[in-house]
């Protein structure tokens, strides 16, 4: 499957959904949604960006419409278009971020007739028809991303008092989470203890350190697995890991199947394809 809509009701989703497509949940109403085991509350009109093999449960207060677009990275990619969209980073592969966006109503309706109009456009098959589709996905990725942008500048700019032991803590991760997996690491360079700085993480981005540091490492890997050619023992090497087997063993429990399987279902970019 290249790309594909597919919808559900909220009655009958799956309790776990995971494909290794990129997807694109649109849906309104209200209740919980978690991803990767890390809950978020919702309501209004929703559309939530997912990155392959990510895992989404849902539990809705009522039954309704859930309508999602499954496309592969190799049909199209969002390396490769990201000056366009600036969605990776955004949308997708943040792991600091809510992966939702609440949408105006106009705008949730602009975006299921574009799902409509990519449905239509796959059953027709016509010569230009999947250059069409990326055009449409695109503009997807393009509202998600302007919408997105402006709700964490308002955050941003809201913000009283800056949580800085949080923003010192993400700054630091994002240098040393190769060689550094543990709490104490990270509490012991900001002086504080691994409790005050487990509360200050948690109220900023709801979740834990060493799940932020677990989430990097695992984004990491993906990123390596999909986007270079490196063998899986070079990558479990410069992730700090000295053993290839207990890296693959790491891999599989968060993300569901082995790195090797992960590289055959996402595939290499066309980004790392271009760089040869």
């Amino acid at each position: 499957m290249k790309i594909k809509i597919q919808l559900y009701h909220t009655s009958d989703f799956p309790s776990e959904l995971t494909t290794e497509n990129y997807s694109v949940v649109l849906w309104k109403g209200s209740g919980v949604f978690s991803v990767d085991d890390i809950n978020y509350s919702y309501s209004g009109y929703n559309i939530l960006f997912l990155s392959p093999y990510q895992k989404l449960k849902l539990a809705s207060e009522s039954d309704e419409n859930i309508y999602m677009l499954f496309f592969h990275g190799d049909y199209y990619c969002i390396e490769y278009h990201k000056e366009e969209v600036a969605c990776n980073g955004l949308l997708f592969n943040n792991i600091y971020l809510n992966p939702g966006v609440e949408l105006s109503e106009e705008n949730y309706n602009y975006i299921l007739e574009l799902f409509n109009h990519i449905k239509k456009e796959d059953s027709e098959k016509h010569q230009f028809s999947e250059s069409i589709i990326k055009t449409y996905i695109q503009l997807i990725l393009a509202i998600g991303s302007k919408q997105k942008s402006s709700i964490e500048n308002s955050v941003i700019s809201s913000e009283k008092i800056p949580n800085k032991n949080a923003f010192e803590f993400q700054k630091l991760l994002e240098i040393y989470f190769k060689n550094e997996k543990e709490l104490s690491f990270y509490s012991d360079k900001l002086n504080i203890t691994n409790n005050t700085l487990s509360k200050a993480v948690k109220k900023e981005f709801a979740k834990t350190p060493t799940q932020l540091i677990n989430e990097k490492i695992i984004l990491e890997s993906k990123k390596l697995l999909h986007l270079t050619f490196r063998s899986v023992k070079e990558i479990a090497s410069e992730l700090g890991f000295s053993d290839e087997f207990y890296f693959s063993r790491y891999f599989k429990k968060s993300v569901g199947c082995s790195p090797k399987k992960y590289r055959e279902q996402v595939g290499i970019s066309v980004v790392a394809k271009m760089s040869m």
